[in-house]
């Protein structure tokens, strides 16, 4: 009986979302309608059925998916519910302009009745504006399947000179290679990564990162990508931390053992690839008689809902004397959160975490994704004083599989002495 009004919230809730998407389709339908009414019955009957056809599909997806909620989904899910996504949220780019002539008849209805005492409706649409929503909701559409078939594995490098007045003179032109958010649970195959690390060795790092998010949820997402990623090398090591994704908070687990053990898995297939994983430690990295310091952190996050298990006064001790330190740290909200109030002596942190939210405008000059309205440090290079923070948009992708605007990254940095 306790169980009962749990499943009646479920049905009334996935049937008021239902009823949502009916009512935004039979809205966005009357665009269809204005716009094909030229075209022949029978060319009209076949678009109608599309249409609705479509509906259903999402109906029904939306359902299955409602009532499987834990179950991992497969590539075929993934995709179609990606799909069906763009489709919905294309149609509400039709919503904004049909709400537009709606409130222009309503007004012209409002103006007549003023100046001729008549209440007279005008039922039919603006021709145009319908076609300028359809036209423009085409973008979005367009744009977002684009990401999936290309943008997703689309890899870049990019390089960025950084220069620091305490840089030891051995490490003058000292080449820094970062990856983050691999998620490869999110991977359909193992190609993509392959790719991927033929490209970073071709970049002959001295040292590689990997800032967290290896997994979406479980170790066992990793190991048809051990072979691929033991591969990647460097002159002086592969260092990584741990990201939100890794620590199997977001599974069901039958035992907290068992979540223990998943996690003490990833991390021991990571030394078994050869990558040194720092859990709040630092390592000392030399050349010609001076040295540098790289810290790691695990996940802290300043945002609620993030656990912080990173102890950056742990990472810390034993590096303070370093002439120049590096700190691994996932989420980028540790850098105001902690790290710039207490430890101003760090000079350079490398995050992940905001993957750009895969979507956004990235083009020289303007850089936007909605994800900036959550994070203050989200993609690129940022400073304050003398303390640098660079945050990775990611190799890999979840959710949605594709990006637009903010491809995958692999980012090189040469250190520079000011």
């Amino acid at each position: 009986m306790q169980h009962q009004p749990y499943t009646m919230q479920r049905y009334f809730s996935i049937g008021i979302v239902i009823f949502i998407l009916f009512l935004v389709d039979l809205y966005v339908f009357q665009a269809v309608k204005t716009v094909t009414q030229s075209l022949s019955a029978s060319t009209q009957r076949i678009i109608y059925m599309l249409y609705w056809a479509v509906f259903a599909i999402t109906v029904i997806t939306f359902a299955i998916a409602s009532f499987t909620r834990g179950t991992p989904p497969d590539t075929y899910k993934t995709y179609l519910a990606s799909t069906l996504f763009i489709i919905f949220a294309s149609k509400l780019v039709v919503v904004l302009f049909l709400f537009v002539d709606d409130t222009l008849r309503l007004g012209k209805m409002v103006f007549n009745n003023v100046n001729s005492g008549e209440m007279t409706f005008d039922p039919s649409r603006n021709k145009f504006l319908s076609q300028m929503g359809l036209m423009v909701a085409a973008v979005p559409f367009s744009a977002f399947i684009y990401g999936m078939v290309k943008g997703a594995y689309d890899y870049r490098v990019k390089r960025v000179t950084l220069r620091f007045p305490n840089l030891p003179a051995a490490f003058e032109g000292f080449k820094m290679l970062q990856i983050s958010d691999l998620h490869t649970g999110s991977f359909t195959s193992t190609e993509p990564l392959k790719e991927a690390v033929n490209l970073i060795n071709k970049q002959e790092a001295d040292l590689v990162f990997f800032t967290g998010d290896l997994v979406n949820n479980v170790a066992k997402e990793l190991m048809p990508h051990v072979d691929t990623l033991k591969e990647i090398r460097a002159k002086q090591g592969v260092f990584s931390v741990l990201g939100n994704h890794d620590y199997g908070d977001y599974a069901n687990w039958d035992s907290r053992e068992a979540k223990t053990r998943n996690l003490q898995t990833l991390i021991d297939t990571q030394r078994s690839m050869g990558w040194d994983v720092l859990l709040n430690e630092n390592r000392r990295i030399e050349k010609d008689g001076e040295h540098i310091a790289v810290l790691g952190v695990e996940n802290w996050g300043n945002r609620a809902g993030f656990p912080k298990y990173g102890d950056l006064n742990k990472a810390y001790t034993g590096a303070e004397d370093s002439p120049f330190k590096v700190l691994l740290s996932h989420d980028p909200s540790h850098w105001d959160g902690e790290i710039n109030q207490k430890f101003n002596d760090i000079d350079l942190t490398l995050s992940g975490h905001t993957h750009g939210m895969q979507f956004g405008v990235n083009i020289p000059g303007l850089k936007w994704s909605p994800v900036q309205y959550v994070y203050e440090q989200w993609a690129g290079l940022y400073k304050r004083g003398r303390q640098h923070l660079y945050v990775n948009t990611g190799l890999g992708f979840i959710g949605y599989p594709g990006r637009v605007g903010f491809l995958p990254e692999i980012t090189v940095f040469e250190l520079r002495k000011a």
